[in-house]
């Protein structure tokens, strides 16, 4: 039996166009794309390549395949529209198809080889270690371990890996807070996490430096110690990490977020020396007045990858960090899983190392997504307004529980079980259910209905 899936009825359209137009298919193939809006079909063939190897205007083209081309089974009707001509497919005849697949092969369905022998590393997650995990996490993780899954089924060797931001002058920030304000409060004492109390201590530190703007620079000074490896600094850093790493931990238990090695911040700035005097020496980076190492990237804007008095930023270590990735590992792909507001970061990091001349540069991918919103706009960790992974977690699940209590009774164990069960469903199919590059705006209420496009409909029909 035929596997039919969109792939498979992109394939047989071009099939049908070359043979009508007595082109290779490889060059229909990259004609045919989708239309920007559901209204002009589900593919299109642009004709404007077309148009001089067969001597005619794309309309002509467009018109004439219009009137003659014999579809191809899986699609219901083709239209002309100017020089494209846009192609509708037969979804009843799609849908019969890939329901008797997936009937007859289960949970082989969509499984393949393609990547045999290759090794892709997905990284993903990424938090700091200076405030808990926030639903902006849940939305990486989802996405992440989602691609991650799907290399896996095409054959893949994948490494799931996640970066912990444990150094910086953020994290010496709520340092310098707890210092100052913590009275050498713990989380048993707090009767909280670690992740939330060292969070707390975060926030404070903005909060406080609005009146005090000198905290800033005391903050860069205990930077400046860490980076020197003054034993108390250190000792009060360690600390605090461990906090939050534990309270990491049980969150992404909880959610069902697994890394197969996680790499520490802290572990590869200082590696960057050897990186920089390579894009000195090279002519890729320069000295600024100030004394920072700034990279040329022409035509993106120049980035500082070293602070002027010394000290290492994010792109100092992803430049060490990166390196050791692709070459320790030997990836075919590296993949980094974050927010669609670092896009020009990531376009300057892998230019960095186009300049040098790694060979490798090519195998890095950033998968952009967009932000979650909150009601009252974008997440802001700085002032606290920001919707934490646990609470979101606890309150899908809450809502999960009313809904099925209205259906039937259960033991309150069994009852806690099933509510986590669809408050997790819940929140991962809402997190990938949108193209990964919009915005979205997480509707909890919405998110645990039993009708629509939601993850509890999804299990229910799967059950």
């Amino acid at each position: 039996m035929l596997s039919f899936n969109m792939l498979d009825l992109k394939n047989l359209l071009a099939e049908s166009i070359a043979k009508k137009l007595d082109v290779p298919k490889e060059e229909i193939i990259k004609l045919i794309e989708v239309p920007p809006s559901e209204e002009l079909g589900d593919y299109a063939l642009a004709c404007f390549a077309l148009a001089k190897r067969l001597k005619k205007k794309p309309v002509e083209i467009a018109n004439e395949l219009s009137k003659t081309l014999s579809l191809p089974d899986g699609f219901a009707k083709m239209q002309g529209a100017g020089p494209y001509l846009n192609f509708f497919i037969d979804h009843a005849f799609l849908a019969e198809r890939v329901i008797n697949e997936v009937i007859s092969k289960r949970d082989s369905y969509g499984a393949s080889d393609i990547g045999k022998g290759k090794r892709v590393m997905v990284e993903y997650s990424q938090p700091n270690t200076n405030k808990p995990l926030h639903i902006g996490h849940l939305r990486n993780d989802s996405i992440g371990m989602a691609i991650s899954n799907i290399f896996e089924f095409c054959g893949y060797d994948v490494i799931r890996a996640n970066l912990m931001n444990d150094r910086g002058i953020h994290i010496c920030q709520a340092m310098l807070a707890y210092q100052l304000f913590g009275n050498n409060e713990t989380p048993e004492t707090a009767s909280v996490k670690g992740d939330k109390l060292v969070g707390k201590y975060y926030v404070l530190f903005h909060q406080k430096a609005k009146e005090d703007p000198k905290l800033h620079e005391m903050a860069r000074e205990l930077l400046r110690k860490w980076e020197a490896k003054d034993p108390e600094t250190l000792a009060l850093w360690k600390k605090l990490r461990d906090w939050v790493i534990e309270g990491f931990k049980q969150t992404y238990k909880r959610f069902g977020s697994y890394f197969d090695v996680i790499f520490f911040e802290s572990d590869f700035y200082y590696k960057v020396k050897p990186i920089i005097e390579e894009g000195l020496a090279k002519g890729v980076f320069y000295k600024d007045e100030k004394g920072a190492i700034v990279a040329k990237l022409a035509p993106l804007p120049d980035k500082v990858v070293l602070r002027e008095d010394g000290t290492s930023i994010y792109i100092s270590n992803d430049l060490v960090l990166t390196k050791h990735k692709v070459e320790h590992y030997k990836l075919d792909l590296n993949i980094f899983v974050v927010a669609s507001e670092q896009d020009l970061y990531f376009k300057q990091l892998f230019r960095i190392f186009e300049l040098l001349g790694y060979k490798w540069h090519s195998v890095n991918e950033h998968l952009s997504y967009g932000l979650v919103l909150l009601r009252e706009g974008k997440l802001k960790s700085r002032e606290g307004k920001v919707i934490d992974a646990d609470d979101l977690i606890d309150n899908v699940s809450e809502l999960a529980k009313r809904e099925i209590l209205k259906r039937t009774k259960l033991s309150k164990e069994e009852l806690e079980s099933r509510a986590l069960a669809i408050a997790l469903a819940a929140i991962k199919f809402s997190m990938l259910r949108v193209d990964p590059k919009k915005n979205i705006l997480f509707e909890p209420e919405k998110s645990v209905s039993f009708e629509g496009s939601t993850g509890p409909y999804i299990q229910y029909t799967y059950a």
